[in-house]
């Protein structure tokens, strides 16, 4: 596992001892998660936007939900 340093604002940071505080976990555990959940939404903007070019510029397709539906589901 890795390590790095940053720096907060001070309003920040006691926002951050606040919630570490007032919920028993580390600052560390929070930061974490707000890095991890920052992350997942960059990577799929990141992907959105680079298929929305694609899609644009003649390099990929769509399909329809109706072909989607008629290629995978199964009726009854």
């Amino acid at each position: 596992m890795g390590a790095m340093s940053l720096r907060l604002s001070d309003e920040v940071l006691e926002r951050l001892n606040r919630l570490a505080d007032a919920t028993g976990r580390t600052k560390t555990y929070y930061a974490t998660e707000a890095i991890n959940r920052y992350l997942d939404d960059m990577e799929d903007l990141y992907l959105a936007e680079t298929r929305w070019r694609e899609l644009q510029q003649g390099r990929s397709t769509t399909i329809s939900l109706e072909e989607i539906a008629d290629q995978y589901i199964l009726d009854d």
